[in-house]
């Protein structure tokens, strides 16, 4: 697998606030990879080092193997929506658009034409003012302004921030659809983390500066499982009882007291029963589904959300 960026202590400050301390993540070619943190964490920043808008004060970069260097054109295709996406708010799409191919010295037929199709704006490339356009609008013709030179590479910084739910679910499929079609390696940032849960297959965890943890997907699934709670003072007889005649072998005793099941847990009823039936008391039987928010505040000690 080839590794499309790594960072090696990337630090940042403002005066005496450390808005980025020792940062080293690792992201792979295809990857979606979430950066996840409450705002002011450090993400912006982060991706201002990585799309060269800001120069780290100490600590290294590199995309496809190579360091980038600073000032210094390293030809390196990074697309990147930052904050919010630079609009000339008097132009169309399809002029906003024409500027940067200009300036990019682009110029292939139907070029401008397929991106804004891609992006859902075929209809208004040539009628509407971007100051005419919604907010999902606007980000999808930032997302088309990113995508302008073919990006290997996608830099997103909160790109679903203030839409609605549907804005929301359009533009991850979107995200989706340029991962899988056109293999774009994505970064994206959020404080929410239930946007990036459904589509990121590594997270990157960041809190006051520094990186808490690199998982992937699968690993924060297996780690984090959905689960059926028991609690009871009989707990060895419930135990035996499971494994031997219920055959469940895949749970875990946390205390003396508490017990977790991670197999047949919609089947609840099924394990109650005859657990019931055979005189075996137990005070509380729940079903627990756990999420990567409830992941992110156990890792941070808790507190507000991010």
């Amino acid at each position: 697998m080839t590794t499309t960026i790594k960072s090696n202590k990337l630090t940042k400050k403002y005066g005496r606030q450390v808005a980025l301390d020792q940062v080293s993540i690792q992201v792979e070619q295809g990857d979606i990879y979430g950066l996840i943190g409450r705002n002011g964490a450090g993400k912006t920043t982060l991706l201002k080092i990585l799309s060269q808008q800001i120069h780290p004060d100490s600590g290294t970069f590199e995309v496809f193997g190579e360091e980038v260097q600073v000032e210094k054109d390293n030809g390196i295709r990074i697309g990147s929506i930052i904050e919010s996406p630079g609009l000339y708010p008097d132009l169309t799409a399809y002029q906003n658009m024409m500027l940067k191919c200009e300036a990019m010295g682009i110029r292939r037929k139907n070029y401008i034409e397929d991106i804004l199709d891609l992006v859902g704006l075929a209809d208004v490339v040539k009628k509407k003012r971007t100051k005419q356009f919604s907010l999902g609008m606007k980000q999808r013709l930032g997302l088309a302004l990113a995508l302008i030179g073919d990006p290997d590479i996608l830099l997103l910084d909160e790109p679903t921030n203030g839409m609605d739910p549907q804005g929301i679910s359009d533009f991850r499929n979107l995200i989706l659809k340029l991962n899988q079609e056109r293999k774009i390696t994505i970064i994206i940032s959020s404080h929410i983390l239930s946007e990036l849960d459904k589509i990121v297959n590594k997270l990157g965890i960041i809190h006051e500066g520094r990186l808490l943890t690199e998982v992937t997907r699968d690993e924060l699934l297996n780690e984090n499982r959905d689960k059926l709670v028991l609690t009871s003072n009989q707990l060895s007889r419930v135990t035996n009882f499971i494994e031997e005649e219920l055959k469940i072998t895949d749970f875990l005793v946390v205390n003396p007291t508490e017990l977790e099941i991670y197999e047949s847990i919609d089947q609840p009823e099924y394990i109650s029963h005859n657990l019931i039936e055979n005189g075996i008391l137990f005070d509380t039987f729940y079903y627990h589904e756990n999420s990567l928010e409830e992941y992110y505040i156990n890792l941070t000690g808790g507190g507000q959300h991010a």
